[in-house]
């Protein structure tokens, strides 16, 4: 692990099943740091990205090259846990709103990929009703036809955005953000389902949820779906379980 230094870009970077993670007194104060350190890309880490990474080398090799990664899970939080680190889940979609609402205040240029464009059309009048100063410079939805991609990022990259938020899902906002960042200042960050949660399309799980543990069942209720991508979880426990007798 390295040594955590002091001040907003203070991290130490850990590991959770090879898998790197970075632990922060200040998560949001070290997300805006990244913006005076000439810009970088955060990763919000879950189980389910863990498990992944570990079989997906293209994922694995664009986390451990992040300049942030936060535990966005509570399971990565229980397994740091397990190796004596004590620190707070982070959830994504609260670091990405306090990234949003900072570039609002300081003049930042935004831009918005992703989502569904019903989600981006409702999501485009939300933010335009509460934050009247929001300097947003690019804002398009992700059911883009191929041949139009390298149209918009030649657009994106001209534009140089001070902060990016990707709705692409995982892992291609991952893989998407660096391979159109490198080059570029800014922050870029995948946010998942976080657009639609904003659009008021789909509500986010409850306080108590979190609390308990169970978002993930919140979630499950809300998008049956999804069953499939929950089995990685026992996966992801025994894991952990294992890696901790093996250290012993």
């Amino acid at each position: 692990m390295e040594a955590i230094t002091t001040g907003p870009r203070d991290r130490r970077r850990c590991r959770v099943l090879g898998i790197p993670i970075d632990v922060c007194r200040d998560v949001a104060s070290a997300a805006i740091a990244l913006h005076s350190d000439g810009g970088g890309q955060i990763v919000t880490l879950n189980a389910e990205m863990t498990m992944r990474a570990r079989r997906d080398s293209d994922l694995g090799s664009v986390i451990e090259a992040a300049d942030l990664v936060v535990p966005d899970g509570a399971g990565v939080v229980w397994a740091l846990g397990r190796q004596g680190v004590k620190v707070r889940r982070s959830p994504g979609i609260e670091l990405a709103w306090s990234l949003l609402t900072f570039a609002a205040a300081h003049g930042w240029r935004v831009a918005l990929v992703g989502a569904s464009p019903d989600v981006m059309e409702r999501l485009l009048d939300r933010l335009r009703a509460q934050f009247s100063d929001l300097q947003l410079v690019f804002a398009e939805h992700g059911y883009q036809q191929p041949t139009d991609w390298p149209t918009l990022e030649t657009r994106l990259q001209t534009l140089r955005p001070d902060l990016v938020l990707v709705a692409l899902g995982v892992p291609k906002q991952e893989l998407w953000s660096c391979s159109q960042r490198q080059g570029l200042p800014g922050i870029w960050m995948g946010v998942g389902g976080s657009f639609d949660v904003w659009s008021g399309l789909k509500q986010r799980a409850p306080e108590w949820t979190s609390q308990l543990q169970l978002e993930w069942f919140y979630r499950l209720l809300q998008e049956p779906s999804r069953w499939r991508r929950y089995l990685v979880l026992p996966r992801f426990v025994w894991a952990v379980l294992r890696c901790g007798e093996q250290r012993r």
